[in-house]
């Protein structure tokens, strides 16, 4: 008897170690609704943030469409670069006061609608490793990115492409942090959110401390020689 106590005890604490909290992960629902946008034509590096003209319930007056920037998917385009097949997006999530950095992806990853939904994800359940199931709260940010290539399945993998820079081959962007109360759990339903509005743009890595070692350098030899 005290053996099976024992094994039902482990199983209850093995359970409760690698149980997750959830959430319905969509930008279109009974809270509002929000669009994430390709880069702008005008200034592929320019990230804008917040709620536009066509969000609700309470528009905003960020000029995506204005600075040059389209919905993902525009024209109905299921391929190729921001096609809403091939630009993918997942939810990070932690405890409630999580720092941005220290943010871990859920799971799984989604993409985007057609049609008069553009700009909007299928809505999924996602599992949040770090994050208790019937949290009062917890932090979490949206990221989205160009997939087009294939290469970039999960954010873990587009987000050091995107941060060194390779333009040539994905565009991303984020939400910023935001906060969800009630996680699901066995309580809770999991609820839904709203995702502030964001767009893809790329990203110019800094300088490395080598790289500027050596611009340092060939500007002295430069100087030297018109000296």
């Amino acid at each position: 008897m005290k053996k099976l106590i024992l094994a039902a005890f482990a199983l209850t604490t093995a359970a409760s170690v690698f149980a997750q909290g959830t959430v319905t992960f969509n930008t279109k629902n009974s809270a509002g609704t929000s669009h994430v946008w390709g880069p702008s034509t005008t200034a592929p590096g320019l990230s804008l943030v917040g709620f536009g003209s066509n969000d609700g319930p309470n528009p905003g007056t960020i000029p995506y469409a204005a600075s040059g920037m389209a919905l993902i998917g525009a024209g109905n385009v299921s391929g190729g670069h921001f096609g809403y097949g091939t630009t993918f997006a997942q939810l990070l999530g932690g405890p409630f006061g999580t720092a941005e950095a220290s943010l871990q992806p859920g799971t799984p990853t989604t993409t985007f609608k057609s049609g008069a939904s553009l700009g909007n994800v299928f809505s999924i359940g996602v599992s949040l490793p770090n994050v208790l199931p019937d949290a009062a709260s917890a932090t979490l940010e949206m990221v989205a990115w160009d997939n087009s290539s294939g290469l970039y399945p999960t954010w873990a993998e587009a987000s050091i492409a995107w941060n060194n820079g390779q333009n040539g081959l994905i565009a991303a962007g984020k939400s910023g942090t935001f906060t969800v109360n009630l996680i699901g759990g066995s309580v809770n339903t999991p609820p839904n959110m709203l995702v502030p509005s964001f767009n893809l743009y790329n990203s110019v890595p800094e300088p490395s401390t080598f790289a500027l070692a050596g611009l340092g350098a060939a500007a002295m030899l430069i100087f030297r020689r018109r000296k």
